[in-house]
Formats: structure tokens, C-alpha cells, sequence
């Protein structure tokens, strides 16, 4: 049978923003104790007081999992350079034998231009290219025959270095993604190498986005 204490845990576990608002310490235990009293107790079939709810959420601010955010604080204070781009688009193409010849003569008809931006990302069944707008007519022309399953077009991107470290730490992503979704950021699409990430959203939204990632360094 399962204590109080594995009960809130379990519960805590499910609430990722609640986890982090807790090693935050920006939660009134009491408070939020008397909102999940309700559901601890469906889940243990029995009365539980109030106050060792609030004990066993003190613990879990306590332990190791939640002091982890400290070390993720530690890695996004290193952040490295913060790269914008503007005027993108974002093609998507169903997957085929002659998209990557297509890719292979696009390359070749950008490879000495130095003010265009172009990264791609393979899935199992279909492919991203996202690319300045400027050389857009060249993916138009290149890819007249293959299946564009969806274009965005007025994109911004933002890429981030990240420490080397940040491959050892969990969570570093999910933190970054957190305080852009507080903000109302929506995110396309998301394109990682080792210690770097590009994300890419709506023209309107990159202000607010770049602030968020810039003040991650003074949290």
C-alpha cells in the first residue's frame, strides 16, 4: 500500500510545471496541499491530513530531482551565442528515392552564396528544408516534382549554443521550451545538433522569444 509521501511524489511527477515551480520555491505548500488533497486521497482509497501532505511536499522540494534545476540554472547562464534570422520559409516534402538528388542540386546552387540560411531535417516519412526566402524560387523549381505536404512562409529563427555540458544535464531543453510556452511563444519546428538548437516560429513572436532565451542567462 502507498504511503502519502510516494502518493505526492507521483503526483508531483505528472505536473512538470508544477515540479519546477516547487524548486523555485514559488508555491504556498499549504495552498497547493489542500488543492491535491482531493485526488491523494481518491488514489490512496483513505483520508489524508493535510499537513503531511504539506511534509511530504516539502521533501520532494528538498531532493535531488528538484535541486537538478540549480544545475540546469548553471548551464543556461554558459549560453553562447543567440543568432536571428528573418524571411524564411519552411517546406515540408514527402519523403522519396529522388528528394535527396533534389537537395544534392540545391546545394550546389547555394554552396558560394554567402547570405543564404538552410537547414534540413530528415523524418521517417517526410523531410524539412527550411531556407532564406530569397532562394525560395530555386526550391520551387528544384522540387516542381515532389510532394510538398505543407509550406510556411514569414518565419524567424533563432539558434542557441549550448555548453558541452548541457548533453549530461536532463531537462535543459525542456526548461527553455517552458519559459518560451509561459510567454506564448508557439514553435514550428525544432532542428538540434550536440550543443545547438534552432527553433523556428512566426515573425510576430521572435521579440518576445529572443528576450526569453537572452534572460535565461540571469535567472
Amino acid at each position: 500500500m502507498k504511503t502519502i509521501a510516494a502518493q505526492v511524489s507521483d503526483y508531483i511527477k505528472t505536473k512538470p510545471y508544477l515540479s519546477s515551480a516547487l524548486s523555485q520555491g514559488i508555491i504556498n505548500l499549504t495552498s497547493l496541499a489542500r488543492i491535491i488533497q482531493p485526488e491523494i486521497e481518491n488514489s490512496l482509497k483513505k483520508p489524508a491530513k493535510s499537513g503531511a501532505i504539506v511534509m511530504a511536499l516539502k521533501r520532494i522540494s528538498d531532493t535531488e530531482e528538484f535541486l537538478s534545476t540549480h544545475k540546469i540554472i548553471n548551464i543556461l547562464k554558459n549560453l553562447g551565442e543567440i543568432t536571428v534570422r528573418s524571411s524564411l520559409n519552411d517546406y515540408c516534402f514527402k519523403l522519396s528515392e529522388s528528394l535527396l538528388f533534389a537537395q544534392s542540386k540545391f546545394l550546389s546552387e547555394i554552396q558560394n552564396r554567402k547570405d543564404v540560411f538552410y537547414t534540413s531535417s530528415r523524418g521517417v516519412g517526410e523531410s524539412n528544408i527550411v531556407v532564406s526566402d530569397n532562394v525560395s524560387y530555386l526550391i520551387d523549381s528544384l522540387f516542381k516534382n515532389e510532394e510538398c505536404l505543407d509550406k510556411l512562409e514569414n518565419l524567424s529563427a533563432i539558434t542557441v549554443k549550448l555548453p558541452n555540458e548541457n548533453v549530461t544535464i536532463p531537462g535543459v531543453y525542456y526548461f527553455i521550451f517552458q519559459r518560451l510556452s509561459w510567454e506564448g511563444v508557439n514553435i514550428n519546428e525544432v532542428i538540434s545538433t550536440s550543443n545547438e538548437f534552432t527553433i523556428l516560429m512566426n515573425d510576430d513572436s521572435v521579440n518576445i522569444a529572443f528576450e526569453v532565451i537572452k534572460n535565461l542567462k540571469y535567472l
